[in-house]
């Protein structure tokens, strides 16, 4: 598909109405990441889930809580050949790209503003009534395809009960196979060894609400 501004010239970026007008035209073909790098700088962030954009509702305080603080721990203990960031996109292939809520990636990783599978090492998704079906299927799916080691989900429906489920790449290397549910102390030995008790990353206004 070509880009927003070649099949729609008359919708121009300085007009959000008329550009909104035109993305709802494009909803219905099936797109790429070349039309992702054509929307303008200030659009929302969109994931393509098979050619099909995506735009997620904003998270919620809690959301974004958990996600910082994971973030500031994970950095805190990973080693020098590993790097940690929040909202980096990863383009599985030209019609799949996904925004990991967390994202582990190579140190030597060369990538500016989206990152390749084989730079990435771990993708954490954080569930969200409205993300529920994509981070508990069709994105771990991907990622394991692609071959992304490891993949961490963090189910959030409960402030007070976060759970923390994590997998590896089986043998077969296409899917994720489990490799702990923590609802105490996240110890694992991969893709580092890690010991972060899940208290750590939910704010004392949500543990004192529980």
């Amino acid at each position: 598909m070509t880009g927003i501004d070649e099949q729609f010239p008359e919708h121009r970026k300085e007009d959000p109405v008329s550009m909104a007008y035109a993305f709802e035209l494009l909803a219905s073909q099936v797109w790429t990441t070349d039309d992702l790098d054509t929307l303008p700088e200030d659009s929302p962030r969109r994931e393509l889930i098979d050619g099909v954009p995506n735009v997620s509702p904003a998270p919620s305080r809690f959301h974004q809580s958990i996600a910082a603080r994971l973030n500031s721990a994970l950095l805190q203990s990973c080693p020098d050949d590993f790097d940690v960031s929040q909202g980096v996109e990863v383009r599985i292939s030209k019609t799949r790209s996904f925004i990991p809520d967390v994202v582990v990636t190579r140190a030597k990783a060369t990538f500016v503003h989206y990152a390749a599978p084989d730079e990435v090492v771990l993708a954490i998704e954080i569930v969200s009534p409205s993300s529920t079906l994509l981070d508990r299927v069709t994105k771990p799916a991907a990622y394991a395809q692609a071959g992304v080691p490891f993949y961490w989900r963090i189910e959030t429906h409960d402030p007070g009960h976060v759970r923390v489920d994590t997998y590896a790449l089986s043998e077969s290397g296409a899917v994720y196979a489990p490799t702990g549910e923590f609802t105490d102390v996240i110890e694992l030995d991969q893709p580092w060894r890690i010991r972060l008790p899940v208290a750590d990353i939910v704010s004392p206004v949500y543990r004192t609400e529980s």
